[in-house]
């Protein structure tokens, strides 16, 4: 584990208590708290400063910082729309993108230092048409101009982004809840914990293995939980794909590593062991890290596991030890989306 992740990892681990630290720093959050209800009274008493689409909006986001799984959300209500006859498109801040002027687009796919990690991730998985732009206005305003067919699009990571007008929201957590319940930096949340009581869907990420339904603690908002489980593996040098049951195959009796530079990889590392593969010395490096230099050459093991995420920026790397995980996100009920799709057919 890197410095960097591991003081990451310490930090997550504090916010999920009141502790010294974290009292020593409310009069921050109460700066934090300010700006957020300054900025969202400002819209509210502005309307008119809300840019709203012809193409009503899905905004995926959450109100913790670090990976909550937005972007498996983000996938799977890609296949739940096509599959009920929409064309989506997906709008994201493109992270780590010098993006100026012109939102940078793509109808199919695109390298990460065009579009960011999870826009690239997105659309290399799905082919939909993507934008990337900080301003999520822009981004939109590009995605309708340059694909017309789109008729519903997905904000990935805009929940905060009130500039956007929006006819659903999902807000995704993880085990973490909200943490302590306070702002940055006294606490993990980046938004207000009422913002929950506005969401249409609340999904909460389980590392389980088994999923149960919990009970909806918002009175009114759906509520359900998933789980990322390995779907299929792929060879990132050759391409080769095999199913779960062969991968399991593959591994046995070899040594396994593995590398994820996300938000909590951790929770990579725990679904691969769940699953049947334990990694020897797994690898955590910072989220949207670079890999400018490959990190697996002074890793000593037969196969190494990374997350499709990675995988955008590591097809330079030519190592046939290199595999995949395709992962499927797993709902507590089969239909998780009809909230959503209620409010596209009242748009």
């Amino acid at each position: 584990m890197s410095i960097h992740s591991f003081l990451v990892k310490r930090i997550h681990k504090a916010w999920q208590h009141k502790g010294l630290l974290s009292t020593l720093l409310l009069p921050l959050s109460c700066i934090t708290k300010r700006i957020v209800e300054g900025k969202r009274r400002h819209y509210q008493q502005h309307p008119e400063d809300i840019y709203s689409s012809h193409t009503p909006v899905i905004v995926v986001g959450n109100l913790i910082v670090g990976g909550a799984g937005k972007t498996p959300v983000t996938l799977a209500l890609i296949d739940i729309l096509r599959s009920h006859g929409y064309q989506p498109g997906v709008i994201s801040r493109g992270y780590g993108v010098r993006i100026r002027e012109q939102a940078h687009t793509s109808a199919h796919s695109a390298e990460a230092n065009y579009l960011g990690d999870e826009p690239s991730l997105i659309a290399r998985e799905t082919g939909v048409p993507v934008a990337a732009h900080p301003k999520r206005a822009q981004a939109l305003q590009a995605l309708n101009n340059q694909f017309p067919d789109v008729d519903v699009v997905i904000a990935d990571d805009g929940l905060q982004h009130l500039q956007l007008g929006r006819q659903a929201q999902i807000i995704v957590q993880d085990e973490r809840g909200l943490g302590n319940g306070r702002l940055l930096p006294a606490g993990p949340l980046r938004d207000l914990p009422s913002q929950l009581q506005h969401a249409d869907l609340i999904v909460t990420q389980q590392t389980g293995s088994d999923i149960t339904t919990s009970p909806e603690y918002i009175q009114g908002v759906p509520h359900v939980t998933m789980q990322l489980w390995p779907s299929a593996f792929r060879n990132l040098e050759t391409g080769q794909c095999i199913t779960p049951d062969e991968a399991l195959a593959l591994f046995n009796r070899k040594t396994v590593s593995a590398v994820a530079a996300i938000g909590q990889p951790q929770r990579f590392f725990a679904m691969l062991r769940k699953f049947g593969v334990n990694p020897q010395s797994p690898l955590s490096l910072p989220d949207h890290y670079d890999y400018s230099y490959s990190p697996f050459g002074k890793i000593d093991a037969d196969f190494i596991l990374i997350t499709p995420k990675d995988a955008v920026k590591c097809k330079k790397f030519a190592d046939k030890r290199i595999w995949i995980t395709e992962v499927s996100a797993l709902f507590s009920r089969a239909d998780w989306y009809a909230p959503l799709l209620e409010k596209l057919q009242r748009h």
